[in-house]
């Protein structure tokens, strides 16, 4: 974890956001990958924000809690709705909106950069609103970084079917990396960047 401590008090205190699906089970690869991307953001000092449930939230919550980081479970009513859940228990601050429509641009709006991980149709909506939002400077500029390899080919499926309604210019918004690792290390330099 060295390696990734050395930007530190330069970053402290920086918000990110990570999106990622509720499937994942401890022990499971994809929980495994997100708890150390948890681990990698809190010991460098970031307030990590996920969805605040199970899943990839879970794990990305008890890998930052556990390094020191602090974690913040951006809930809301409507989820509670639709599938009996409570926020999990490495969330430390709660922040609790009504609807997912809420939540969502609370996601976005809160923090300097964001990490998708794998996920289902809720995380597809997560990047593409934040995308639509960074397209159009409803959102300040800031990193979202897309990791592994369903999204790199989702990705590519989107251009290729579709490429024409996408300008290079707004392709720039969207970065991928094969792992947590790689993607961390993105993020540590768009942020030292600013």
């Amino acid at each position: 974890m060295s390696e990734f401590n050395s930007q530190q008090s330069q970053i402290s205190g920086l918000r990110v956001t990570v999106f990622g699906g509720s499937k994942p089970r401890p022990n499971e690869p994809e929980y495994e990958q997100a708890y150390q991307l948890g681990k990698y953001l809190g010991a460098a000092g970031y307030t990590v924000l996920t969805g605040g449930y199970i899943g990839t939230m879970e794990a990305v919550s008890r890998g930052a809690a556990e390094s020191g980081g602090h974690v913040i479970g951006v809930t809301c009513d409507e989820i509670e709705a639709w599938r009996p859940v409570k926020p999990n228990p490495w969330v430390m601050q709660e922040n609790r909106f009504p609807t997912l429509n809420q939540r969502l641009n609370a996601l976005i709006q809160d923090c300097e950069a964001a990490i998708a991980l794998p996920g289902g149709i809720g995380t597809l909506a997560e990047i593409a609103v934040m995308w639509s939002q960074l397209q159009t400077a409803a959102s300040a500029p800031k990193p979202l970084v897309l990791v592994g390899l369903g999204w790199q080919q989702t990705l590519d499926a989107f251009y290729q079917g579709l490429g024409d309604y996408i300008a290079d210019k707004d392709r720039q918004w969207v970065q991928m990396a094969p792992d947590v690792t790689q993607a961390f290390r993105q993020l540590q330099v768009a942020l030292g960047s600013r």
